[in-house]
């Protein structure tokens, strides 16, 4: 069987009057980050890495900040949308790893339902997906609350028959 790896990386600041949303699960109480979809900057960073390994070009190109359609876009339904793209180009999801870089929110006590969430948008049971979250330490600007920084790395499986 061969397998491909892709890496993903997004970042957003943070902006008043905006919800927080991370992996599809909404924090309230939280200011939201900035962006033209719903800057859900986890699920994002996951769509870059199964975009990445399938070399499919990254998440700007398939959901450009300039198109009107994706202002407001629900991240999750844009990575259900990027696996059946990477299912056509003959892969499957084999897992993923994220790390959340942040100092708030604390996302311990959501992580179960934010993986089973994204899980769930890629068609594979909460076993594959891995969601952590860290601090900065207060250094830099995720230390010093300016907003949020996410890394993840994919495995695509090929689909046998290819």
């Amino acid at each position: 069987m061969r397998m491909r790896i892709g890496f993903g990386y997004d970042s957003h600041r943070f902006e008043k009057g905006r919800r927080l949303v991370l992996g599809g699960v909404e924090f309230p109480g939280e200011d939201g980050l900035a962006g033209h979809s719903d800057a859900d900057v986890l699920t994002h960073a996951v769509i870059d890495a199964l975009l990445g390994a399938a070399a499919l070009g990254d998440i700007g190109s398939h959901f450009p900040d300039t198109d009107e359609r994706w202002k407001g876009a629900d991240s999750v339904a844009m990575l259900a949308s990027v696996v059946k793209e990477v299912r056509a180009a003959g892969y499957a999801v084999g897992n993923v790893d994220a790390t959340v870089v942040c100092e708030r929110p604390k996302i311990g006590s959501a992580v179960d339902i934010v993986r089973q969430r994204l899980a769930t948008a890629m068609g594979v049971g909460k076993g594959r997906v891995s969601v952590k979250g860290k601090t900065n330490e207060g250094m830099d600007d995720v230390g010093a609350r300016v907003g949020i920084v996410v890394h993840c790395v994919a495995l695509l499986e090929e689909l046998r028959g290819r």
